[in-house]
């Protein structure tokens, strides 16, 4: 998948991924997503914001966990 609505700068954030050279990092938006914050709550918190950064993000931290192994614990 192509990724239009990331941008990684290094001059901004430190070059943390972002949505769209705004200074809102994916992490932020997944993170909020996994609070279970709505769509709609997301979107108020952040205006600039659209419905498709949101999705993205999600696809992007998706991509980012199936490239490598995390730590877990054992059953």
């Amino acid at each position: 998948m192509r990724f239009t609505r990331i941008t990684v700068n290094p001059k901004q954030m430190d070059g943390v991924p972002c949505i769209r050279g705004l200074r809102i990092p994916v992490a932020t938006v997944v993170g909020m997503v996994a609070d279970g914050m709505a769509e709609s709550e997301i979107l108020n918190a952040y205006p600039d914001l659209q419905p498709d950064d949101i999705h993205e993000a999600l696809h992007y931290a998706a991509e980012a966990v199936r490239e490598r192994k995390l730590p877990l614990a054992a059953p």
